[in-house]
């Protein structure tokens, strides 16, 4: 098996790096790899995988510790498999590093400080890349992702297949023992995770082959997701369930999705309107015209008034983007662009110019404005 890369290298992350920056790195990353920016490009493709596999560690507060202090071997249940223990740990058969750090705290906190109890799984992120029309009409995508599964072979057991975990003796099936320590104060009682069985409140004589005993493996899933009309760039969808198994019968945690909507040639969107630039002719302007306008819903007819501005804006009511969990959609925003002729022939360009002699300040409000306040600034300046 290839070694695996140092998890806050494959992000280009230094230790100790925050939350925030850390969710930014699996962002930036995650873009760059995205196989549907890259499709057919397998090494593009396991570098995404590799990209999620690291955020699901360095993202979860309980395996980032359990990584900075062991490595991969502390939250892969697949790493180093055959050495024995519970996520493949280097100490020995059957041990679980989520006991290790509740005994450096004496029993409290951690995953196993209620023992065999049920507990819900954590959650997981995967992206998805969409098109500008499927943020606006909505889609379903199928999304890939890494969780942490049920094992199938021993369907969470542990144990090897024809044999089944014993309660432990020591404990009795709850997982903590309660430890008599004399002081200056007299004995003291403490509790901890029982050493016999680890916190489980279950022993494993014969582990499972394919977990290593942790009754959990890594798993390649596929959900199809429904994306709603009108969602934006960088929103979350959340799949509940759809996480890494629960402990001990919990239930699964979530799935998070984040929505990456591609850029548009011709829109812009802004909020849940729609905004574009429409380039006209002068003689469009001057004279007005009826043009065809590109909207979310295909072509629409407009009619452009004589002597239409550059950078004058119309509006097409309900032409933008549904909105989300409410009614209506939003509008289309229409900016003029006057677009002046280039490569004028001779005659052309003495048509021009006897054009400009025929007009005068009348037809040019706003240059005969501006004049008007040169004159004055110029008169105040002397």
């Amino acid at each position: 098996m290839a070694e695996k890369r140092d998890y806050y290298e494959v992000l280009g992350l230094q230790k100790g790096a925050s939350e925030d920056e850390i969710k930014k790195a699996f962002r930036q990353s995650a873009k760059k790899y995205h196989p549907d920016l890259h499709p057919g490009d397998k090494e593009c493709e396991e570098k995404f995988k590799e990209v999620n596999e690291a955020y699901e560690v360095l993202s979860d507060s309980d395996k980032r510790a359990r990584y900075d202090q062991f490595g991969h071997a502390g939250v892969d249940p697949n790493y180093g498999a055959g050495a024995g223990g519970a996520y493949g740990s280097p100490f020995g058969g059957g041990i679980d590093i989520d006991d290790i750090f509740s005994s450096f705290f004496g029993g409290f906190g951690g995953r196993r400080s209620r023992g065999n109890a049920p507990q819900r799984g954590s959650d997981v992120e995967a992206s998805v890349t969409i098109t500008f029309e499927e943020s606006a009409k909505g889609c379903k995508k199928t999304i890939t992702y890494n969780s942490v599964s049920t094992c199938d072979e021993c369907h969470g057991t542990g144990a090897a297949a024809g044999s089944q975990p014993k309660t432990c003796s020591a404990c009795g099936g709850s997982g903590r023992v309660t430890i008599n320590q004399r002081s200056p104060f007299g004995v003291i009682q403490t509790q901890r995770s029982c050493d016999a069985c680890h916190g489980t409140g279950k022993v494993i004589d014969n582990p499972c082959r394919k977990c290593s005993g942790s009754g959990r493996q890594r798993k390649s899933r596929t959900v199809d997701v429904t994306i709603p009309a009108g969602i934006k760039d960088q929103q979350i969808l959340n799949i509940g369930g759809h996480g890494n198994a629960g402990y001990n019968g919990g239930p699964a945690g979530d799935l998070h999705v984040y929505v990456n909507v591609r850029r548009h040639d011709l829109f812009e969107r802004r909020g849940d309107d729609v905004w574009c630039d429409l380039p006209i002719t002068f003689p469009q302007a001057a004279l007005g015209a009826e043009v065809t306008v590109p909207t979310l819903d295909g072509k629409a007819k407009y009619t452009i008034h004589e002597g239409t501005q550059p950078n004058d804006v119309f509006k097409l009511k309900g032409k933008g983007f549904p909105r989300l969990g409410g009614r209506g959609r939003g509008d289309q925003y229409v900016k003029i662009v006057v677009e002046v002729p280039r490569g004028l022939s001779n005659q052309q360009k003495e048509l021009v110019r006897a054009f400009d002699k025929s007009t005068n300040e009348k037809n040019y409000a706003g240059r005969k404005g501006f004049f008007e306040k040169l004159k004055k600034f110029l008169k105040n300046d002397e």
